[in-house]
């Protein structure tokens, strides 16, 4: 093919894209939906961090340099294993001695709960970042309280020690010390409050029709979500109530004969199939890992391209030409006005063009206006 203008049609069979990590989206709601857990999560099962500042010992050279807050914090450790320090006429720790430790850095410790919280002994992992050392290679993390993240409470969650370990694709400030921590303190996760539930819609998810849409599949179960402990009680007690309060959130009230047992109830819910909309008119773009996922249904309006030397035109017509002009029209191709993003993709792939520069004119077509579909960047 020459690579200096081609003419770009609707094709009537889209291709194999092969050259690009690019994924044609296909509708969930024919294969009866998705199960509510996959879509939203209880409100109050989140997770939270542990933070806090440590030490660490054990550098070649790199560490803090002169650092006063480093060299009173070294010294107050230093008195708290049993060492022995001078004091100065105001009967402060004189940290003339640990001034000048090229050795040791203060480091900003940090520390994920998983949503469903920590029991008392859990071994967490820990993220490492430098204030002001160089480099963090070969660095040991000493004893570290962790507090929530609250300033004002001081409650110490987790302790924090290890080895620390550089990731090379990270800056050398940077580090991980895996399974470093350990829980001092259970922190547990709510997930009702006085019989009620709250659905949080995942984002990807959140809209006004999929909130409708997770309420009635909910109302609708009835007894049958209920089984046979429902079938003994009064029906006033088997009933689910739920409510969509916006986009985002749905609110379920947990039925009376549920009550001293949640867990079940919200088994039972989370398993709900709800049945979505076809969202084929999104174009989901991870740059990142260089990942393009094109909806079925996202069309362009009729444009020029031009980049980098190559020129194609995107046409909306009432025949359908492949790519190649020396094969003949397809009679019985449907006529559209305009052209499908999947197959100017297509012709992007037939040109040798790296995703980097499709992520590109995808972009530059929604920003003209002439993509017409909704883009989601991850």
């Amino acid at each position: 093919m020459c690579r200096t203008q081609r003419s770009f049609y609707n094709l009537w069979l889209p291709r194999i894209v092969i050259g690009y990590a690019l994924v044609l989206s296909v509708s969930t709601a024919g294969a009866g939906g998705l199960e509510l857990g996959d879509l939203c999560r209880l409100k109050g099962q989140e997770g939270n961090t542990l933070q806090g500042l440590g030490l660490v010992v054990g550098l070649r050279g790199t560490g803090d340099s002169g650092g006063k807050p480093t060299a009173r914090a070294l010294a107050r450790m230093m008195q708290l294993m049993g060492g022995q320090l001078a004091r100065d006429a105001a009967g402060q720790l004189n940290t003339t001695d640990v001034a000048d430790a090229k050795n040791v850095a203060m480091v900003f410790v940090t520390a994920q709960l998983p949503p469903a919280g920590a029991q008392q002994g859990d071994r967490l992992n820990l993220r490492i970042n430098a204030i002001s050392a160089k480099s963090l290679e070969g660095g040991y993390l000493m004893l570290t309280p962790l507090l929530g993240p609250r300033a004002d409470n001081p409650q110490v969650y987790a302790l924090a020690e290890g080895p620390l370990q550089l990731n090379p694709d990270d800056p050398p400030t940077t580090a991980t010390v895996e399974n470093g921590g350990k829980m001092e303190a259970t922190v547990s996760t709510s997930f009702h409050n006085e019989g009620v539930l709250t659905l949080i819609i995942d984002k990807d998810f959140a809209d006004f029709d999929t909130a409708q849409r997770i309420e009635d599949e909910i109302n609708n179960l009835g007894e049958l979500a209920l089984g046979s402990v429902g079938q003994a009680a009064n029906p006033s007690q088997r009933a689910i109530r739920a409510r969509a309060l916006g986009q985002s959130q749905v609110e379920v009230t947990i039925p009376q004969i549920y009550r001293e047992n949640p867990i079940k109830f919200i088994s039972l819910i989370l398993k709900t199939q709800v049945s979505l909309p076809k969202n084929s008119t999104r174009v989901v773009i991870n740059e990142r890992d260089g990942v393009v996922v094109i909806g079925e249904d996202v069309e362009i309006a009729p444009v020029l391209i031009s980049h980098r030397g190559l020129r194609i035109e995107a046409v909306g017509s009432g025949k359908v030409r492949p790519l190649d002009a020396n094969q003949p029209l397809d009679p019985t191709a449907p006529a559209t006005p305009n052209a499908k993003l999947k197959h100017l993709a297509d012709a992007l792939n037939a040109l040798e063009v790296p995703t980097d520069d499709l992520i590109a004119i995808i972009k530059t077509l929604k920003r003209k206006g002439d993509l017409f579909g909704e883009i989601i960047y991850q």
